[in-house]
């Protein structure tokens, strides 16, 4: 019976060896095939498709965006790096890039749909629907009829949602918000569209929307027996009422009750016309 050839281990060794560098050569050819491949001008990108929400941007606008910035071929660019550059353009909340072959990308867009200044009107900072602060510029600022928000912008979502709570409120006495402010004591202040101001007070939104309601329920009463009288200012902050300042009439609807004393506390004088 034949025996069976013993290969030596320094041939097996080298039989291995020779292996492995065939296998690295041949992954290296392969490499730099594909490298030369991908980056062939055939799959140069030649344009970028945009599609959703395209109100301030398209086409032309994005690529004058991505321009100098935008790196690779069809196959070798990074579509997240991408998404990041087009997220970054004013106006876009979030976008989702895919290759479109041979040679084109599709961009899927959605824009801030802008409800609110945020700070000044007119100084590029807004809020979107979701409550979200972003910088864009707008077309013409003094054609845009959005209110103005402010506080910390870490609670930009709380106070859009004041609001709009406030501001359905309002619009039952035909009034319209024009400015809500939270202070950094947490004291909420309104304007409304005439220039009255409102000192709402702090508090959780139920307790400031129970405030706004008593002056929505009584005012139109206190409008009828003053007359036709502009509102300066409405204070909100006290326990059982509000104080309430007109145009040529002051008056306190339901005062807070006067602190004992042992010596009778003079009458209060009548209301005053100027």
């Amino acid at each position: 019976m034949a025996k069976a050839l013993v290969i030596p281990m320094d041939v097996r060794l080298m039989g291995w060896a020779a292996n492995g560098l065939f296998a690295v050569a041949f992954a290296m050819g392969g490499g730099a095939v594909m490298a030369w491949v991908a980056q062939h001008p055939s799959w140069t990108l030649v344009a970028i498709t945009v599609v959703g929400d395209v109100r301030h941007q398209n086409e032309v606008t994005l690529r004058s965006h991505l321009a100098h910035r935008l790196e690779g071929t069809f196959l070798t660019v990074n579509l997240q790096e991408v998404q990041a550059l087009i997220e970054a353009a004013p106006w876009v909340r979030s976008a989702r890039v895919q290759r479109d072959f041979p040679n084109r990308l599709r961009v899927v867009i959605e824009e801030h749909e802008a409800v609110a200044w945020w700070g000044e009107a007119g100084g590029g900072r807004l809020i979107n629907r979701y409550g979200e602060i972003f910088e864009a510029p707008a077309e013409d600022p003094t054609q845009q009829p959005w209110s103005e928000l402010y506080g910390p912008a870490y609670l930009s979502s709380q106070i859009y949602a004041l609001y709009q709570a406030l501001g359905a409120e309002l619009s039952r006495i035909d009034r319209r918000l024009v400015r809500l402010e939270l202070n950094a004591r947490g004291s909420w202040k309104a304007i409304l569209d005439g220039g009255s101001r409102i000192e709402i007070g702090r508090g959780e939104p139920e307790v400031l929307m129970d405030r706004v309601q008593v002056l929505v329920s009584t005012l139109p009463t206190l409008l009828l027996h003053y007359g036709p009288r502009d509102i300066e200012t409405v204070d909100l902050r006290y326990p059982n009422g509000y104080a309430l300042r007109m145009r040529g009439v002051t008056t306190l609807l339901t005062p807070a009750p006067a602190p004992r004393s042992s010596t009778p506390a003079p009458a209060a004088p009548p209301l005053t016309q100027r």
